[in-house]
């Protein structure tokens, strides 16, 4: 760290109360340290700012017990507002602190090592951790306003009131409620998050340029749904999967968030029979073909299931249950028929 650097992550010691009062503000005080969710001011208890020097540090230290990250009040400042570069950090502590900016001529980066706050694994996790289940919450009413009213066995899925939102990256910050959910490996490990950003009410998405985003790493991997063993489905979105579990509540199915991550999702061990959930547009029928030769080279057995309309959400809101399992069952396996699906609504 430079002099001015230095000097600068002093200052904001000297008035960490305040700095944490403004940039961490959905925190509060316990004893002698701020307690909030995270760096970037996310509700919750995980983060502790030490307010005042002590043995232990100086004031200003902070360390997320969720994740093991730590720093100082400068990265609160860039975790905080979004900021990439140190020299928008240093610019907005000198307008903080009323102190006349330096130069930038010559400027060395600050504390060049990384966090783990880096690892979008590692935010992706913490992120999902800081939400709630989604039982009584606006996550429910979305689902239900989409005609989905099955909603077992949806752990994968939760509610954060206020997640964080940039349009772009020089967009302002907004805390927006969503749906957040967990991107698993086949052992159940948390590999990213997708969040669908809901309006106050439930009744859509928000209305915003992209309501939905994808943090960590999707390749391979699924939201899921069910444990799966010989046989389970997978498909592109949470809606069209959770739609087809109002009629087959007891089919295991995969959500892979996107056509090319369908293509290339990892079969289970022991898996004999794959349903491939079709979406009908050019991006479905080349992750349905892709995947009929995976699973053949695999010696799996690929069924195509394919809606009357675009995918299976639109069919259950347009055409109703008792269409979407008459579609169904004669797509399926007729063994499949009496072990899965739902045979009245």
């Amino acid at each position: 760290m430079t002099d001015a650097a230095h000097d600068l992550t002093h200052r904001l010691g000297r008035q960490a109360e305040a700095v944490c009062r403004h940039y961490l503000s959905a925190g509060k005080r316990q004893g002698h340290y701020w307690q909030v969710g995270d760096v970037r001011n996310t509700p919750g208890r995980s983060m502790f700012v030490r307010l005042s020097d002590s043995v232990k540090g100086p004031a200003g230290k902070w360390t997320d017990a969720a994740t093991g990250e730590h720093g100082d009040l400068l990265d609160v400042i860039r975790e905080s507002q979004g900021l990439s570069n140190f020299s928008d950090a240093v610019a907005e502590a000198q307008a903080f602190l009323r102190v006349p900016p330096t130069s930038r001529d010559g400027e060395t980066p600050h504390c060049r090592k990384r966090y783990p706050s880096r690892d979008p694994v590692i935010s992706a996790r913490r992120l999902f951790a800081a939400a709630q289940p989604i039982p009584g919450t606006i996550v429910e009413t979305y689902l239900r306003k989409r005609g989905i009213t099955a909603l077992h066995e949806t752990g994968s899925l939760r509610f954060h009131p206020l997640c964080y939102y940039r349009s772009d990256p020089h967009g302002p910050i907004q805390l927006l409620p969503a749906m957040v959910t967990a991107v698993t490996d086949l052992k159940g490990r948390i590999t990213g998050i997708h969040r669908t950003w809901l309006a106050p009410d439930g009744s859509d998405k928000a209305a915003i340029a992209t309501p939905r985003r994808a943090m960590g790493h999707l390749l391979e991997h699924a939201v899921r749904f069910g444990r799966a063993d010989d046989v389970m489905a997978a498909g592109e979105g949470i809606e069209t999967i959770l739609s087809l579990r109002c009629v087959m509540p007891r089919l295991p199915m995969a959500a892979a968030l996107s056509a090319a991550h369908l293509a290339a999702i990892v079969f289970p061990p022991g898996l004999r029979r794959l349903y491939i959930v079709r979406d009908t547009d050019p991006a479905g029928d080349r992750a349905r073909d892709t995947l009929i030769a995976r699973a053949n080279a695999a010696r799996l057995e690929a069924i195509v299931l394919s809606p009357a309309l675009g995918d299976f959400n639109e069919d259950l809101q347009t055409l109703g249950v008792d269409a979407l399992l008459a579609g169904l069952r004669c797509q399926l396996a007729p063994e499949d028929v009496s072990r899965f699906m739902m045979l009245s609504p």
